[in-house]
Order: C-alpha cells, then structure tokens, then sequence
C-alpha cells in the first residue's frame, strides 16, 4: 500500500478536501502512484493528517468520480490506468512520441503545469449549507435513538424512500410507491443489484457516445453490449441491433456526454420497442436532471410509461454533494418479486444515520432550497463561460449548453481532437476528449467536454480567455 506523505495547510485558499484532493491527482498524474496501487483506506489516512473521515472521503470520491481511482469491494481504493501512465512508459524508452496530429512530444519536465481542470463531473461546494447538515447530524445523534445503529431495511428506511417517492412524483413525474425504491452507496451498486435480478446473460444497447463507467459494468458482467449511433433526438431505436437487444441504458432528459435530449417521439418508440417482446426492459439514468438552464423540465421516461418497463435510477451525488453516496432505483413491479427472490439477503449499503441526514435535508425543505441556489449558480457560471467562449463560433459549435454541468465543443474544420488536447494542456488546461466515451476510436468530429461546474467565477474568465487565445 503506498504511503502518502502529505502536509496540509489550514491558512490556504482550498479546503483541506481539495488539497488531499490535488496531492493525489498530482501524484498519479506524475507516475509517483501507477496503476494497481492501494492507497490508504479513509480512516486510516484521516487519523494519519489528524482530520475528519469525511474530509478524506470528499477527497476519494472526487478522484473516483473523475476516474483517477477506483474502489474494489471489501478492498479499498486502487489507483487507475492513465493515459499519462503510457506516456511515462516511453519516455523511460526514449521512444520518440508524437500526437496523431503531429505535435511535438515534451518531456516529463516540459509537461505543463494543468491549473485548470475543466472535468464534467466536478461540482461546487462553495455554497453547501455546512451548518445546516450539522445541525441535522447533531440533532439526530442527540436523540439517543439505538435503532439507527441497528440494522435496518434491505431495501433503505421506509421514511427515506417515502421521502424519495414524493421528491420523484413532484420533480420528475415518476409514479412509483416505496416499495418500489431500492437504496444503495452509488449507481455502480445498484447495477451489480440489476445483474443478480437478471441472473441470465443479457444482451445492452448504448446510445455511442455514452458514460463509461456503466458500459464497463455491464461488460463486468459478461453481458453483451451493442452501441447504437445517436440522433440529435437521442438514441437510434430503428437501428438493426436493436432487433437482438433485450434491454437499452439511457438518459433521456439529458445524455452524457452529448447533452441531447430524447425527443417524445423516439420516448414512445422506445417504449412501444420495450412492449413488443417479454423481459425487455429499459434503464433510465436520471443523474444530473435537476440542473436546466432553458425552458421547463424534462420529465423522467418512467412517468410515460404504461408496459411496466422502465427501471429508473438517480442519485444525490451530483444534487448535493459527491461524498453523499447515496443513489435509489426505482424497479418495475413485475420484477419485485424477483428482486425479492434474488436479492433479498443483501442488506443496504447505506448507514441508517446517513439515511436519516438525508431524509431529514429533503423533508424538510433544505434540499429544495439548496437545489434553487445551486441552479442560480450553475446558470450564472454557464452564462459566463458560454460569453466567454462566443469568440469561437466561427470556428466552434457548442452543444448540449441546454442543462448538466458541461457542454460540448465542436470543431467545425479539420483541427483534430489531440491538437485542441493538447494546446489545452499548453495552456494549463485540462478538457476532456469525446473519443473518451466513444466505442469509435476516431469520431467523425473532434470535440472536447468543457466542465464548468468546479470553477469560480474568476477562475471562468481566466479559462476562456486562454481558450478563445489557444483556440480561436
């Protein structure tokens, strides 16, 4: 297990998160930490710096969300494959790199100082009501209550997911009752849970490109999987594999990492495709869908449906804050019984304090409070970088800037992905390729994700300026 020796500094602009944060994406940028090692488990780490585990678990789920680590059941945290990771290889072989588009190579001393790290997944914590979830935490530990440190229900605490089902009903138009609402530590989770309740081998279509981390857990799982091409209006349904596909991943009110969305006539082609045959189903991943800057609404696929299809799946990760590892599906009623059968035994992944804090924030009106500021500020950030890059469009077409917390930048000459990467990195940028959640290796167009959500105003500015420098 690799040692992290870091030295934390309360007087610093960044939270004591963001630095652990740092130090460890530096160091496995910088090939310090390769892939397959196991960093120290939170508690551990949290008594080494002499800090709260929920410091340390804000730090890890950061870097988890972002692909620098991964966690192993009953394991810990392991670092994951970089693509810098390569690099490092050759240049120990004094091989000769060079990017598809013929840009010079650098060395490890020449690499760039990245400052800015556009991710798509980063949120701000700048305005989480801290004293707020204090208060709730310190009022429920007060209670003396035993039963929260018992074990509770397999499924979450019944009031959890009552919680739950009114949130839905109301913000997304999902009909369900809570015994529908199954509650578990992130979507990965839940997943695994799906794959017990299917038991055979399935065969997966995913709308290319899409989020890997699901692609890489169905594969986990020896299914199948078929990529079909999307359409500005979401996933192709008439596509010819769809004819052997038994059941379809995707995000309807708000693609990643297009950021399209599913028009109504291809929802009610997806729906009638579901109908046609026996044991198709449809996962719909709702993850980001309370942030929209246009127009009302998207309501959830799973409101429109009338076959008993669609398994429904969202998270507060992205609502709240990313080290509330709390996620719910909601499953079809015909397939409760086989939950029941299949998956009965596992008990929820959750703490029931956790459950509690959580039911609580969204009970009693914070949640709803807190999710109206946060779109304020995700609006007026998404305004702000949208102004700032419009000395690109020329050159640039932007998509998917409806909603979520990142958009896509399109080149509309011959500019390839690598080049616009790598002039990011000259820049002390970091962006985020297209190819990187495609199955094509070469996409048609060179795009990037540009992240938004992480910045501050000033950092914002800074980052378009250079963008429009580099890029225009």
């Amino acid at each position: 297990m690799y040692s992290l020796t870091m030295t934390l500094q309360t007087g610093k602009k960044e939270c004591l998160y963001e630095q652990i944060y740092e130090y460890i994406k530096m160091e496995i940028k910088e090939g310090r930490l390769s892939k397959g090692e196991k960093l120290p488990s939170t508690r551990s780490l949290a008594e080494q710096l002499q800090i709260s585990r929920s410091t340390v678990d804000y730090a890890y789920c950061q870097l988890l969300d972002e692909g620098y680590i991964e966690a192993r059941p009953k394991r810990g945290y392991f670092v994951c494959e970089m693509e810098q990771d390569f690099d490092k290889n050759c240049r120990e072989k004094d091989y000769s790199l060079s990017c598809a588009e013929g840009a010079a190579a650098t060395t490890e001393n020449e690499m760039p100082f990245l400052q800015y790290d556009l991710s798509p997944y980063a949120v701000s914590m700048e305005h989480f009501p801290f004293s707020v979830w204090k208060k709730i935490t310190k009022n429920i530990l007060t209670e003396s209550n035993a039963a929260l440190f018992s074990h509770g229900e397999r499924q979450g605490d019944y009031a959890l997911r009552e919680t739950i089902c009114k949130y839905l009903h109301s913000s997304r138009g999902v009909n369900c009752s809570p015994e529908q609402i199954v509650v578990g530590a992130g979507n990965d989770y839940l997943l695994l849970l799906l794959e017990k309740i299917f038991a055979e081998t399935r065969t997966v279509a995913l709308q290319n490109p899409t989020y890997p981390r699901a692609g890489k857990a169905f594969a986990s799982f020896g299914w199948n999987l078929r990529f079909i091409e999307g359409k500005k209006d979401g996933l192709d349904v008439s596509a010819e594999p769809m004819e052997e596909v038994d059941l379809v991943y995707v995000m309807p009110s708000h693609q990643f990492p297009t950021g399209e969305v599913m028009s109504a006539t291809n929802r009610s082609r997806l729906l009638a495709w579901a109908a046609t045959k026996e044991n198709r189903y449809i996962i719909e991943d709702d993850y980001d869908s309370e942030f929209r800057y246009r127009g009302k609404p998207i309501p959830a696929l799973q409101g429109s449906d009338r076959g008993d299809r669609v398994i429904y799946i969202g998270t507060f990760s992205k609502a709240i804050a990313p080290a509330i590892r709390i996620s719910y599906m909601v499953l079809p009623k015909s397939l409760l019984p086989r939950y029941r059968e299949k998956c009965g035994f596992y008990s929820c992944t959750v703490s029931r304090i956790d459950q509690r804090i959580v039911n609580e924030f969204i009970r009693d009106g914070y949640f709803e409070r807190y999710l109206n500021k946060m779109r304020k500020v995700y609006r007026a950030k998404h305004q702000l970088m949208l102004d700032g890059l419009s000395g690109l469009e020329k050159k640039y077409q932007i998509t998917g800037e409806n909603a979520g917390l990142h958009f896509v930048l399109t080149a509309k000459g011959e500019i390839g992905e690598a080049e616009i990467l790598e002039k990011g990195r000259q820049a002390g940028i970091k962006l985020y390729g297209m190819s990187e959640y495609s199955s094509v290796k070469t996409p048609k167009k060179s795009s990037v994700l540009v992240g938004f959500g992480g910045l501050s105003d000033a950092e914002i500015k800074e980052c378009t300026r250079l963008l429009t420098g580099i890029l225009a």
